[in-house]
């Protein structure tokens, strides 16, 4: 899978291909409208890239104070952006 639009065509799937890196399984969980699986699949993990996708997860939920734990823990800022627009942001980062 390398582009936007397959990961996205992915989301019709009942399950993410088994290739994915934990961060793009957790945010086919997301797109599938399932936060809780998406967060289960990075909340043990302390690495930056987890903690990113974990701060995009806690933005997600409303909880901003947490959201800026994992952003710091990411070195990331929290954007300006709209959540749809981080999650293609963040998908096209990982599928890189």
């Amino acid at each position: 899978m390398k582009t936007l639009t397959e990961f996205k065509e992915s989301l019709n799937l009942e399950k993410p291909v088994d290739r994915l890196s934990v961060q793009l399984k957790s945010l086919w969980y997301d797109g599938k409208g399932d936060w809780h699986n998406a967060h289960a699949q990075i909340d043990h993990l302390n690495d930056q890239a987890s903690a990113w996708v974990h701060a995009y997860l806690h933005r997600k939920e409303g909880d901003i104070w947490n959201a800026d734990y994992w952003y710091n823990k990411a070195q990331q800022k929290r954007p300006r952006v709209s959540l749809d627009d981080e999650w293609e942001q963040l998908v096209l980062h990982f599928l890189d």
